[in-house]
C-alpha cells in the first residue's frame, strides 16, 4: 500500500468534520470495529474506512455546532461527574419528511453532475447500535493485521510517535463525526437517528453523489482496481505494480471531490451562487475543512500525516474536480474521469499533469526476493508525490514542501525484519527519484535533518560539504550529496543520492545495502 493509504489502512471512511458541513475522507471504519471486536491496535481505513471488503460504505461524519462536544465538557463544574448527555432522536414525522428530501437532493445532484438517475435510492433511519454492528460484520482479522503494519511502518518514518495509538485515535474521531453513509452493497442511503434534521441535508448532498457514481459505473468494482495490497499479492512486485499502488488514493479522491463539489454546490444554491462563480466562497470553504471542526479535539490532537491523510481525498479532490469543470465542463469532471481516471496522487494534487496525460517512467526495482533473503517481508509499497509532501510538511513546513513535491518523479518502500526475529528492529529501504540531481540533494537532506527527531541519537559518522540549495527570494535548506552514515539505537541509517535518485538504508545489514545499492545505482 502507499505510505498514505497507510491512515487509512483497509476500508474507508467519509467525514464531515467542519461546523459548516464540510467532509473529510474514508479512513476510519476499521478502528472502529476493532475497538467493538477487543482487537490489538492496528493502520489505513472507511464507515468510513479504506481498503478490504468495505469499500461498501461512506459514512460522513457530521458537522459540529458550537458548544457542543469537548467545548460542553469544559463548562462543567471541577469534580463533576462525566456524563454524556442525553441524545435527542429524530422524531417518524422527521423521518418522513427527510426521506422524502432524499429524492429531491437526488435530482439536483443528477442536474449538478449529468449522471443519470437509473433507479430509486433505497434510505434508512439507522441507529448508533445499528452503526456499530454493520461495522463488526464488514470487518476481519485481515484488516487488523493491516492496520498494525501499517501503523509500524509509519513510526519507522516519524510520522506517528512512537507511542501514538492510531486505533485509539480514529475511534475518536468517528465518535465525534459520524452523520451518514451510502451503503453500494444494498443500494442504501443510511441516515443516522441521533443527528439533527437540520444537519442530514448536507451530508445528504454529497451521499447522494455516491450513488449516483455507484448507478453510473458500480463504486464496490471500480474502487476494488486500486484496493490490492502490493504487500499480499506479489511476493516480486514490478515497476508497474509500484506505479498502480496509487490507484487506490486517486480513485478514492475523485469519488470524495466530487461529492464535495456537490455539497458545496447545494450550500450556494439558495443564494443563487455555484462553485464555478464563486471561487472565493469555495475557498473559505476549503480552509475549514482544512482546518478541521473547531471543538474535534480529537482532530485537533492529531499528527500532521493524519491531518493531511484524512483531508487529502476531500481537498486535493475538490480542487481536482473544479480544475476539471473549469477545463472540461460538467462532463469532463464527473462522468469523463469516473471513465478516466487518475492513478497517482500527483495527476489529483496537479491536475495539469493528468489533462495534459503526462507520463512518467515507471522505476526500475531491485530484486526483493534475492536481495531480502535474509528478511522477512512486512511490508512494501509506493511512495508518491502527496507521500513525500507529507514528509516534508513534518520536517521543514509547508512553505519548502510546496516547492519541492511537484519535482517528485517516483518512490518505493519496503520493510523488513531479519528471518525469525520478531523483536528485531524494523529494516528499511526507501527510494526515491526526482526531476534534477539538485532537488535529490535537496530531498536527501530534508530527510537527513529527520533523523534527529526520530532516534533517540543519530550521530553522523561521515559527511560531505553542503551548501545552500535556494537562491535569496527561497526557502533555504542545506543539500546532502553523495553517502552519508548515522549510526543509531536501531542500526545504521545511510542516505547516498547519486544523479536524480536518493536511496535511504535504515535498520538493514551491511550486505544488504551493499546489495541494494549495486542494484538501484547499477555500481
Amino acid at each position: 500500500m502507499s505510505l498514505s493509504s497507510a491512515g487509512s489502512n483497509g476500508k474507508r471512511a467519509i467525514l464531515v468534520l467542519s461546523a459548516a458541513g464540510r467532509s473529510l475522507c474514508w479512513v476510519v471504519l476499521l478502528a472502529w470495529t476493532m475497538l467493538a471486536q477487543a482487537t490489538p491496535p492496528a493502520q489505513k481505513a472507511n464507515v468510513g474506512a479504506q481498503k478490504p471488503d468495505v469499500p461498501d460504505q461512506h459514512p460522513e461524519q457530521k458537522p459540529a455546532s458550537p458548544g457542543s462536544g469537548s467545548a460542553q465538557a469544559q463548562e462543567k463544574p471541577a469534580g463533576a461527574p462525566s456524563t454524556p448527555p442525553e441524545e435527542s432522536k429524530i422524531t417518524p414525522q422527521q423521518a418522513k419528511e427527510l426521506f422524502h428530501t432524499v429524492d429531491e437532493i437526488l435530482v439536483f445532484d443528477s442536474k449538478k453532475t449529468g449522471l443519470p438517475i437509473k433507479r430509486q435510492v433505497k434510505r434508512k433511519l439507522t441507529s448508533r447500535d445499528e452503526v456499530v454492528a454493520y461495522l463488526e460484520k464488514h470487518t476481519n482479522d485481515e484488516d487488523a493485521k493491516r492496520l498494525k503494519r501499517s501503523e509500524l511502518v509509519l513510526k519507522k518514518f516519524g510520522l506517528l510517535p512512537r507511542d501514538f495509538n492510531l486505533e485509539k485515535l480514529l475511534v475518536d474521531l468517528l465518535r465525534e463525526q459520524v452523520a451518514g453513509y451510502y451503503d453500494p452493497k444494498t443500494k442504501t442511503v443510511n441516515l443516522l437517528n441521533w443527528v439533527p434534521l437540520e444537519e442530514q441535508e448536507p451530508v445528504l448532498a454529497h451521499e447522494l453523489t455516491h450513488a449516483l457514481q455507484d448507478q453510473w459505473v458500480g463504486l464496490q468494482k471500480w474502487m476494488r482496481k486500486g484496493e490490492k495490497e502490493l504487500a499480499e499479492i506479489k511476493k516480486n512486485p514490478t515497476p508497474a505494480d509500484i506505479e498502480n499502488d496509487e490507484m487506490d488514493n486517486a480513485r478514492q479522491a475523485v469519488v470524495e471531490g466530487q461529492a464535495e463539489a456537490i455539497m458545496l454546490d447545494y450550500a450556494l444554491a439558495p443564494v443563487g451562487r455555484s462553485i464555478e462563480d464563486s471561487p472565493e466562497l469555495v475557498k473559505s470553504m476549503e480552509s475549514e475543512m482544512s482546518n478541521g471542526t473547531p471543538d474535534s479535539t480529537a482532530f485537533k490532537n492529531a499528527p500532521i500525516f493524519l491531518k493531511e491523510s484524512l483531508t487529502f481525498p476531500y481537498t486535493h479532490g475538490l480542487e481536482f474536480v473544479i480544475k476539471l469543470i473549469e477545463v472540461g465542463g460538467k462532463q469532463k469532471a464527473f462522468a469523463g474521469v469516473l471513465a478516466n481516471p487518475p492513478h497517482t496522487t500527483r495527476q489529483i494534487m496537479q491536475p495539469e499533469t493528468y489533462l495534459s496525460g503526462e507520463k512518467i517512467e515507471p522505476m526500475p526495482v531491485p530484486d526483493f526476493a534475492h536481495d531480502f533473503k535474509n528478511y522477512d517481508r512486512f511490508d512494501i509499497g509506493a511512495m508518491g508525490e502527496f507521500d513525500v509532501a507529507l514528509l516534508m510538511d513534518q520536517y521543514v513546513g509547508p512553505e519548502l514542501s510546496k516547492r519541492l513535491y511537484p519535482e517528485w518523479r517516483g518512490g518505493y518502500y519496503y520493510a523488513a525484519r531479519p528471518k525469525g526475529n520478531a523483536a528485531a528492529a524494523l529494516g528499511l529501504l526507501y527510494v526515491s527519484r526526482w526531476s534534477s540531481p539538485e532537488k535529490a540533494e535537496e530531498f536527501a537532506a530534508i530527510y537527513a535533518r529527520s533523523l534527529v527527531q526520530r532516534y533517540k541519537k543519530a550521530d553522523e559518522a561521515e559527511r560531505d560539504s553542503s551548501r545552500n540549495a535556494a537562491g535569496d527570494d527561497e526557502p533555504k535548506i542545506e543539500v546532502l550529496k553523495g553517502l552519508h552514515r548515522w549510526t543509531t539505537e536501531e542500526g545504521t541509517v545511510l542516505i547516498e543520492e547519486q544523479g536524480a535518485t536518493v536511496l535511504v538504508s535504515e535498520s538493514l545489514d551491511a550486505a544488504t545495502t551493499q546489495t541494494l545499492e549495486k542494484e538501484v545505482f547499477g555500481k
